[in-house]
């Protein structure tokens, strides 16, 4: 059951955290890109937003791996850090390339704040899941 947790915690805090502090960033013309994409992504054709949030899903379930038995401070300082560098560093090194997108300075800062944001997301629906309490370490 806590795998299926951290996969709708990953999953949540990419439709919530990342596309929600992405869309400020749209509407403070930081970034040329709406959040919510609907474009379809191939092979399957869904929604870009959706795929990434099931890649979201899959995130947070490497870091439950990582971060599940950290507790307190570490927990939730870890799930920034880990979550701005792990999915940051393969985006920018794996899939801009794949996809012949260009890598920059920019991208890599912006990948990060966005991506530890998405990181404390992940925690937050985590601990509102039971799985890490709010109120005292384990």
């Amino acid at each position: 059951m806590i795998w299926l947790k951290a996969f709708a915690s990953g999953f949540l805090a990419t439709l919530l955290f990342h596309q929600g502090l992405l869309g400020l960033f749209y509407l403070g013309s930081v970034v040329p890109m709406a959040p919510f994409s609907l474009t379809p992504v191939a092979p399957l054709g869904v929604p870009a937003v959706v795929s990434l949030a099931f890649f979201g899903g899959l995130w947070g379930m490497v870091l439950w791996l990582l971060l599940g038995r950290r507790s307190g401070v570490m927990f939730w300082l870890g799930h920034v850090v880990v979550g701005a560098i792990g999915p940051t560093a393969v985006a920018m090194l794996v899939v801009f390339p794949l996809k012949a997108l260009d890598v920059s300075a920019q991208t890599w800062v912006g990948g990060l704040i966005l991506n530890g944001f998405w990181g404390l997301g992940v925690a937050v629906f985590m601990a509102l899941m039971g799985a890490r309490s709010l109120s005292r370490p384990r």
